[in-house]
């Protein structure tokens, strides 16, 4: 296959490609009168990750799709993290996934079928690992590549984790570091050195498969996954459907190596001043260095962990069966002169 760059190809890059939340909000607001159904136990009103319809049996299927355009320019890589981006909404609600099928569209006349088909066998890789077939699809022919998955997937009811159920007095954890839109628009504007990006890449690839396991523990309240809003556009979702504060501690927020060096170098993408335009009045008052970062358009992120402070010594112990060295990044509370303090 011929060497090609596939974010030469898109305008925009993985979940930075997202419309601002405060576009999107307006853009959702329907003028019409939405009919309630008794069984969809999660929907457009939560914000949240993925929909979720009772069955009646004390579990919830769920349902979502996620998409975007090229992060990387290998088509496999593209392929396995805009897969794990997708499959991560159904572990960020504490289910477990049963199948998906792809979006893909694909400039005919600019990229050969050889190229599309590494994107959709990177999307069939994830799946595979996460054990779920990719069983069909639909696709278009479009002036830019663009890839994805609708993944349905099961929850035990009791397990399901929503944006409004966090409680103050819990401690904030995340699964995995941030600077990923950094790291990326370093590689857009052709400022990467050598395999800088390849951390990214391996925390983009990892799937956010402990959710479903921390969906089970008792002091686990709440749960999301970080993507193209930024850690704060998520947290201040949970915030305001649970109706409570938070602080985070800036200098506790895990990053990705060698995000400080190429946020200096002025590689920002525009996903994150976007994001801050769309919140800033909601955050107490930050430095550039935080607002960067803490704005930070993420692709496949990690979980955000809403967890009580008595549970602690089980979150770490079941965190730390799987390798992973967390430690708290903030603390919820009662909300205050601003939604979110920063420090």
């Amino acid at each position: 296959m011929t060497k090609i760059k596939l974010t030469e190809y898109s305008h925009g890059a993985g979940c930075g490609c997202k419309i601002s939340p405060m576009l999107l909000e307006e853009i959702l607001t329907s003028t019409r009168t939405e009919i309630e159904y008794s069984r969809l136990l999660v929907g457009n009103s939560n914000r949240d990750d993925a929909a979720a319809y009772d069955l009646g049996n004390g579990t919830s299927v769920l349902s979502t799709t996620d998409f975007f355009m090229p992060i990387v320019d290998d088509p496999f890589v593209f392929g396995k993290i805009a897969a794990t981006n997708a499959i991560s909404d159904i572990y960020a609600m504490g289910g477990s996934p049963l199948m998906a099928i792809s979006i893909f569209g694909w400039p005919i006349d600019k990229l050969s079928a050889e190229v599309g088909r590494a994107v959709i066998d990177g999307g069939r890789a994830i799946c595979e690992e996460a054990g779920i077939p990719l069983a069909g699809g639909h696709s278009i022919d479009s002036p830019e590549p663009i890839f994805g998955l609708a993944v349905t997937g099961l929850v035990e009811n009791k397990n399901l984790m929503t944006n409004d159920t966090a409680e103050v007095d819990c401690l904030l954890f995340l699964t995995k570091p941030l600077g990923i839109g950094i790291l990326s628009t370093a590689q857009k504007q052709k400022k990467i050195e050598g395999d800088e990006i390849e951390p990214a890449i391996e925390a983009m690839t990892t799937l956010n498969k402990i959710g479903a396991e921390l969906a089970t523990l008792e002091d686990v309240v709440a749960m999301t996954d970080v993507t193209g809003f930024g850690l704060l556009g998520h947290l201040s979702e949970i915030c305001e459907g649970s109706d409570i504060g938070a602080t985070v501690w800036f200098d506790k927020v895990p990053l990705l190596p060698n995000v400080e060096k190429y946020r200096q170098m002025g590689c920002i993408p525009g996903g994150a001043r976007k994001n801050f335009l769309s919140y800033r009045d909601k955050i107490s008052e930050m430095t550039k260095p935080q607002r960067e970062i803490l704005c930070d358009a993420q692709t496949s992120g990690g979980l955000l962990v809403i967890v009580r402070k008595s549970g602690l010594n089980t979150f770490m112990k079941v965190t730390e069966e799987v390798g992973m060295k967390l430690e708290p990044i903030g603390e919820t509370h009662k909300q205050g002169e601003h939604l979110i303090e920063v420090r």
